[in-house]
This record gives structure tokens, sequence and C-alpha cells, in this order.
């Protein structure tokens, strides 16, 4: 059996062929998840990077580019991933970042991947701190399993798609902005904040209730976008445990919207949550 949207610590004890990647980070701090993973660790775990292998450089794309897809599947096949793998991927905020590690993969053609549902905080036994390494992998890029949306495609169909912003309903309304230089939302969107998939036991809701969360939606062509892409792969995990279809993402996200003055820019919350 593969896992493909997220795995319980009971099923992570039981899989077979596991490839572990720990994909703790802090936006604005490149070596935090590095250093946590050195502190301690998944046993088995390898570290995998938001900013060095999740994303490319910052640039006229926003502050998370996608990665070159060549350059990732190099990285996985160096932290012994194959194409018969079972990935699992944590990190200890919500699967706020392991989500992003989840879609890149399945972006790759990998379906056998899935978020730790709990992340770090579920795990019942004693941490690793040694380094670890496997033998390379064979893993391959196949056909992409997700769907991608470019600046100009939105912008000439902005009003046939729906689209979700997974930040916080400040910075929707753009009440505030901590760090992008523009504040607000693209017209149209809806505030549906990525944490609100989660019960207060940091898990993800039940595929009902988040079904329930998202049934407004159940008949739209939906965009899933955030600060600069990494936050909306949450929703986009959280609709595929719902059971809907695909959504696209939209990668360069806010950070790449406003760096053209002449997209336009909305503020208040008329749609959100």
């Amino acid at each position: 059996m593969s896992y493909t949207n997220l795995i319980t610590l009971a099923e992570l004890k039981t899989a077979n062929n596991v490839k572990i990647l720990d994909c703790r980070a802090a936006l604005g701090d490149r070596e935090h998840g590095q250093r946590l993973y050195a502190e301690g660790h998944l046993p088995g775990a390898v570290y995998l990077s938001l900013d060095d292998d999740l994303a490319a450089p910052p640039g006229a794309g926003g502050r998370h580019p996608l990665p070159n897809a060549e350059a990732l599947a190099g990285r996985l096949r160096q932290l012994g991933i194959s194409n018969d793998s079972q990935v699992v991927v944590y990190d200890d905020a919500g699967g706020a970042f392991a989500a992003r590690a989840w879609w890149c993969i399945r972006w790759l053609g990998h379906a056998a991947v899935a978020v730790l549902d709990g992340g770090l905080a579920v795990w019942d036994g004693e941490l690793e701190t040694a380094t670890q390494s496997n033998p390379p992998g064979d893993f391959t890029i196949a056909a992409a399993l997700t769907r991608s949306i470019e600046v100009d495609q939105l912008c000439a169909g902005l009003n046939t798609f729906h689209l979700i912003d997974a930040r916080s309903q400040p910075r929707f309304a753009g009440v505030e902005e901590p760090i992008d230089p523009v504040a607000g939302h693209i017209p149209g969107a809806s505030c549906l904040p990525f944490q609100g998939n989660l019960g207060t036991d940091g898990r993800f809701l039940s595929a009902a209730r988040l079904k329930a969360r998202f049934s407004q939606f159940e008949d739209a062509d939906l965009v899933c976008y955030c600060g600069s892409g990494v936050t909306a792969a949450h929703n986009i995990l959280a609709l595929n445990v719902a059971g809907f279809p695909e959504p696209a993402l939209y990668p360069g996200s806010w950070s790449e919207w406003i760096r053209d003055p002449a997209r336009p820019v909305a503020v208040g919350d008329p749609e959100g949550e």
C-alpha cells in the first residue's frame, strides 16, 4: 500500500521502503531547518531545504519560485529516493513546509509521497542527531500529478478562476504585511488560512470536515496562492484529502503578483471566513 497525501505515525511504522525527509524551515532564516535537524530528527530522516532544494533563488518569480525540476530530481536521488520509494515528509509547523515538499515531489510525477500528520510532535521515540546518508536512488521525473498556473495565464483569466489565499486574514485584508512591500490580496480571492485545515491537536481535520470547509468551491476552477507559494500547498493537500479535483498552484503568489504595479490589488475582506 502506498500513501499519497497523509500518513499517520502508526502507518509510518508499518510502511515499507520508506524514505523520510525532514522539511523544517523558517521564513527569513535559511539555516533554521538545518540547525534543528542537527539537534534531533526522526530516525533515518535526511534533510530537504526549503530555500536550497524546494525553491529557486528569489527574483522576478517571487520569494520562492519553483525549483529547477532536474535539480530537484537530482537532489532526491542523492538523498536515496527511488521510483519505488514511499516518501514521508514532516516538519514542526503543522505541515506548512512539508506540504510544499509533498507538492513538489508530486510535481515531478511521484505519487507515493505523504505528509506525516501531526509532524514531529507525534513522534513517540528518541530522536537521532547524526547526519544520515543513503545510497543514491534511481528517482526519475514522470508526468506531473499537479497543476500550476503562471502569472500571465492568471491575469488573462482572472474572472474565470476562483482564488484561495492561504495567508492570515489580516494580511489578506491589507491590515498588516510583515513580509512583502505591498499589502492586500488578488481581487476576487477568498481567504482561507492554511491553519484552518488543522484541529487543535495539530493534525489535519477529517476528510468530511475539510470537504465542508471548502464546500463553496465544489464546482470552481481553483487556484491556490499565498505569500510565496509555500503554504498554498497546504490548502492543496487539504483539498486532496477532501476529494476535490486537483487545484492549480500559483507558485509566484503575492510576492510575484505585486512586482508589476499594473496588476490590481484589493484590500478588505469581502469574501473571507
